[in-house]
């Protein structure tokens, strides 16, 4: 098992997508509309947010921080509903 396999274990998976969901809730605006369909990695301790043009280089930017973390990961402009649709679409 890797360490990411690990982190994700320990997780309080409910604590960070609701911590997440708020944080971002209050930073949207400065992200939304002229960074849409971007990604940001939230580490909900620090309420830092890490942009990035995929979640893989949001959560890149995070873990050269805080290699040891788990984080809420968003796409920019598009709720959960969207997103999941997008990427269930995007592997048929």
């Amino acid at each position: 098992m890797d360490n990411n396999e690990e982190l994700i274990k320990k997780a309080d998976i409910q604590k960070i997508a609701e911590e997440g969901a708020k944080i971002y809730g209050q930073i949207k605006v400065s992200y939304d509309p002229k960074e849409r369909g971007k990604f940001l990695a939230i580490d909900i301790d620090s309420k830092k947010a890490y942009l990035g043009n995929t979640s893989a280089e949001a959560l890149e930017l995070a873990r050269q921080n805080h290699p040891h973390k788990v984080f809420y990961v968003v796409k920019i402009g598009f709720d959960v509903a969207e997103t999941m649709a997008g990427s269930f679409a995007e592997h048929k």
